[in-house]
């Protein structure tokens, strides 16, 4: 049986901004930087992968991969820290584009990064 999905890539055109995002306003530690290739970030258990396009298109080694356009994932955080989660987006001035009731009365707001990748914040238990 598969466990989890245990790492998202995503593609970015700037990794300096792709880290104050990541980093600074989202808080994940960052777990490893190659200049002009990737930068990647710890999300609890999880890896966040963020790829230079044409780094990850043009490796050695791997297979290549790459993407366009806006791909979307989610972070979960706890049911008691979504607001704090929503004040936070306010004070970084990042649009909340999207809020969404679920079936079981649970939260979920969606953002932008700064490549246009869609993000979500989900209530703990949203796919309990």
């Amino acid at each position: 049986m598969i466990q989890k999905i245990k790492e998202t890539c995503l593609y970015v055109t700037d990794l300096d901004k792709t880290e104050a995002f990541y980093h600074k306003k989202l808080e994940l530690p960052i777990i490893s930087r190659k200049e002009d290739a990737f930068i990647f970030f710890r999300a609890g258990s999880d890896v966040l992968l963020c790829f230079m396009n044409d780094y990850a298109k043009n490796q050695e080694g791997l297979p290549p991969h790459f993407a366009n356009g806006k791909i979307h994932f989610a972070f979960e955080v706890k049911t008691e820290d979504y607001q704090k989660w929503k004040e936070k987006m306010k004070d970084y001035q990042i649009k909340i584009t999207h809020e969404q009731e679920w079936k079981n009365g649970l939260l979920s707001f969606y953002f932008e990064d700064p490549d246009g990748h869609v993000l979500e914040i989900v209530s703990e238990g949203i796919w309990d």
